[in-house]
């Protein structure tokens, strides 16, 4: 929308006559783009900040940012306004198979010609894309799920970071025999069960190649492939070791940090989008949080399962395409990153090119480089790479961590969930 401003100026004199009016010049033409984002607090703060900063750098045009809610209903909200063709000119979402859902070869623009998509990391463009065509530019660095630790409790019993299953249940029953608290869960934030059988995946993947591509197609299942239902025997072997604390049916997200942070338990299964959390919260106490890959059977193959962010993509509809990829352009850059690393801090290694971390770094931010370094081993989480999530997976979790529920009845109950769903999204094979 192109909006002219004029100030006008009346001057009148005696006698009731108007002698003059006076025109001043016209001010600078403004362009006006639309965004629509999460209401996340992060989201919210880094995507501001990212419109504040282009705006200075592009002061003829302006970027009007709408909030939705999170969550399902905030899915429903994207999917019908690209439905109708009433989606803003940008807007953020999540990457994966969530994006999947929205049929971006028929919803979003292609972006693999660019010449900004250049800067964006292969490994964002694999969970963003449909065949050759490319969507989004990501609005954060790269995440992972895994185990934080107190190095202050491996410090003071010579543990060593586990490089295997083995090797991390061995640490347990040691912090267990110092009369410590070995392992955090917090049921009472039910998401966060899922942990051990999501980060789980890496070993999963290296174990089952095709397993993400079998199980899309309806071929594999978590029951009858050995290394998916070991992710559930995961949970039941924690459980049975008594090593959790004592309200883990009631703790939630934030009480595990607190636990975490100050030495009342030494490991963490979590998300590293927990980082910012941890500087905003314990600042003082950030340096004694470390974190590696969740073990698998093999410490010749330890690697990390990662989460990708979500991003900026741009609807077929947009009325201001060329406006909103010099927006993306403007995120997929140095300029970008420096506007992240400013606003809500660096959790991760970037996803653009050309971006580097700050000399120094937290701790617990320098344990996950070398897993993304030229010979480190990632592989993104089964999420990224299908469609299929059946949604009473958290439901299934608590129950085998708290010795409610078998694994292999877990794992076969989760592949009749993930059914349901697959049959919902129309998808072939189940």
């Amino acid at each position: 929308m192109l909006k002219t401003h004029r100030r006008h100026a009346l001057i009148g004199f005696a006698a009731g006559l108007l002698t003059m009016t006076v025109l001043s010049g016209p001010v600078m033409a403004k362009s006006t783009v639309t965004m629509l984002i999460d209401n996340g607090p992060n989201t919210v703060a880094l995507a501001e900040a990212l419109v504040k900063a282009f705006e200075l750098k592009n002061p003829d045009i302006t970027i009007d940012i709408e909030t939705r809610p999170g969550g399902g209903e905030g899915d429903n909200i994207v999917k019908t306004r690209l439905a109708t063709g009433q989606m803003t000119d940008i807007f953020y979402y999540n990457s994966g198979s969530l994006l999947q859902a929205l049929a971006p070869q028929q919803t979003l623009m292609d972006l693999s010609q660019e010449p900004f998509m250049a800067n964006v990391s292969d490994s964002f463009k694999q969970v963003v894309s449909v065949g050759d065509a490319v969507f989004g530019v990501p609005i954060s660095p790269a995440e992972a799920g895994g185990i934080f630790y107190n190095r202050d409790i491996y410090a003071e019993l010579g543990l060593d970071v586990p490089k295997t299953w083995a090797e991390f249940m061995a640490n347990n029953e040691k912090i267990k025999a110092a009369g410590k608290t070995a392992l955090i869960q917090t049921y009472g934030d039910p998401w966060t069960s899922q942990l051990f059988v999501l980060a789980d995946f890496f070993n999963v993947q290296k174990a089952a190649p095709d397993f993400a591509t079998q199980f899309t197609a309806g071929v594999a299942k978590f029951a009858k492939t050995p290394a998916a239902t070991q992710s559930f025997e995961r949970l039941k072997q924690v459980h049975d070791a008594n090593i959790m604390n004592e309200d883990f049916g009631a703790a939630t997200y934030n009480d595990g940090l607190r636990m975490l942070v100050n030495g009342e338990g030494a490991h963490y299964p979590m998300l590293t989008f927990a980082i910012p959390a941890l500087s905003d919260n314990y600042p003082e106490l950030l340096d004694k949080v470390g974190f590696f890959a969740q073990p698998g059977d093999d410490a010749a193959n330890n690697g990390l399962t990662t989460w990708m962010p979500g991003g900026f993509y741009i609807p077929q509809t947009s009325a201001n395409p060329d406006l909103a990829k010099q927006f993306m352009a403007f995120v997929a850059s140095t300029d970008g990153c420096k506007v992240l690393e400013d606003t809500v801090g660096i959790n991760g290694p970037f996803l653009i090119k050309g971006c580097e971390l700050p000399e120094k770094v937290a701790p617990v931010v320098a344990d996950l480089l070398p897993y993304f370094a030229e010979g480190g081993q990632n592989a993104p989480a089964l999420e990224f790479l299908s469609p299929v999530k059946g949604p009473i997976l958290e439901q299934l979790t608590v129950e085998v961590g708290s010795g409610i529920r078998e694994p292999a009845d877990a794992a076969a109950r989760y592949d009749e969930d993930a059914r349901k769903q697959a049959q919902q999204l129309g998808l072939p094979g189940w």
